[in-house]
């Protein structure tokens, strides 16, 4: 199974919201539960995100494989952050 990369900033309130659905979907059990995820701090450990230059600009971003599945926008709310990170937990389950 792939594993879901998320570039985060502590304190973003974003990225609060993307682990708050990460949390909520490995919650429902299933096959999210098995998805695994890594977090990378994009201030804490700047070296880690050097694969994902120039393809993302905010946080949260998901990448499977090297493929980005979401990057925020400004004025994402929780329900549109929760899709999003649906959305990526079934790319992976499915392939």
């Amino acid at each position: 199974m792939k594993t879901l990369t998320m570039i985060e900033m502590a304190g973003c309130p974003y990225c609060a919201n993307a682990r708050r659905a990460i949390q909520t979907l490995k919650a429902e059990g299933g096959a999210y539960a098995d998805v695994p995820v890594e977090y990378i701090d994009e201030n804490a450990e700047p070296a880690r995100t050097k694969p994902y230059a120039g393809m993302y600009y905010y946080v949260p971003s998901l990448f499977a494989a090297g493929e980005k599945r979401y990057e925020a926008q400004p004025g994402d709310d929780y329900d549109t952050i929760y899709a999003a990170v649906r959305a990526a937990f079934d790319a992976i389950t499915k392939s």
